[in-house]
Parts: structure tokens; C-alpha cells; sequence
């Protein structure tokens, strides 16, 4: 991997980039404390993802991390949500955007909230130190938004997967914890 910033990955198989945040998604070293991270993912939209972001979310915290936003995977997502205003969702989702150490998203679905979350922590990456781990199925890329795939934000690495293996084996390179 090249260590002079995050960038892109998995387009054609070569390896991203390295971001200089020593606690990072993209980090050239593993984290050495655990990580609050809000892994986006569709919600309305769709759910294609679903199974790959349960694997990564189970990664995650067999690392000791956090995920706050692990109740999006659940199947009943939709009503729990529901219990809240949309306003509700908005002043909570910004609150643990603007406190989770990184983004990690699995945007293997078309998903409006994704692209928001993601750029909303992109635009105060300089400020924050946040990083954000783009993950999408390679089999579904024409699917994705290629605001998202086209992503060379240097706060922001962009992978493709093959399978959930392959998955899992990359969270376990970028989040394990000495």
C-alpha cells in the first residue's frame, strides 16, 4: 500500500492509498484504542447490503469497537425508526456523526443518506481528524453512485469487494487492534 495519503482501492484491484490518522479506518497501523464508528448503510432503500454490513459490523466489534448505528442492520429497522420524528433522526444521526472516531460504509445499495453521511463527514474531516472506509460489492458497482465509487477524497479510502470473505479479511487488516 502507498503511505502518502487515503485514496482509492479495489477499482481494478490495486491497493489504496494509507491516510496519516493513527487511529483511522485507513491507517497505516491498527487502532490502538477502540473506535466509535458509525457504519452507514441503506435504511429505505436498497437493502442489498444488508448481510455484508451485519459481517462487517460483526468484525468490528469482535475488534472491540463500538458501532453505534448496529440497530440499522436488524430486519426491523423500519418500524424501530419509525418510533422516532425524521427530525428525531436527523439531530441523533449528526450527533454521532460529529462524535464517532470514523465513518464506515457498506453503500452496496442505492442510498440517499449514505452519500449525505458520508459527505457530511468528509467536508469536516480537515478539522476533525474523521475517516471514512467506502465499501461496496464489485458484482453491484453499477449500481452504486459514482459520487461514491469516483470518491478520491484524501480523508477517504474506497474499496471494492469480491465476496463477504474478502470483506471481513480487509476489516480485520484495517481495524484489529494489537
Amino acid at each position: 500500500m502507498n503511505p502518502t495519503g487515503a485514496g482509492k482501492a479495489g477499482r481494478a484491484g490495486k491497493a489504496g492509498k494509507r491516510a496519516t490518522h493513527p487511529t483511522g479506518p485507513t491507517s497505516p497501523t491498527s487502532p490502538t484504542r477502540p473506535l466509535r464508528i458509525y457504519l452507514a448503510c441503506t435504511v429505505r432503500g436498497d437493502r442489498g447490503g444488508v448481510l455484508a454490513g451485519r459481517a462487517i459490523c460483526e468484525r468490528l466489534r469482535h475488534h472491540g469497537h463500538d458501532v453505534i448505528t448496529a440497530h440499522l442492520l436488524d430486519d426491523n429497522v423500519e418500524t424501530a425508526e419509525s418510533q422516532l420524528t425524521e427530525d428525531a433522526v436527523f439531530r441523533r444521526d449528526l450527533e454521532w456523526l460529529s462524535t464517532c472516531d470514523a465513518l464506515v460504509a457498506e453503500a452496496s445499495g442505492s442510498s440517499f443518506g449514505v452519500g449525505f453521511e458520508v459527505g457530511y463527514v468528509l467536508a469536516r474531516s480537515d478539522r476533525t481528524g474523521q475517516r471514512v472506509m467506502l465499501l461496496y460489492d464489485r458484482a453491484r458497482a453499477g449500481h452504486v453512485s459514482r459520487l461514491l465509487v469516483g470518491n478520491v477524497h484524501p480523508a477517504c479510502t474506497t474499496v471494492a469487494y469480491d465476496s463477504v470473505d474478502e470483506l471481513v479479511a480487509l476489516i480485520d487488516q484495517r481495524f484489529a487492534r494489537p
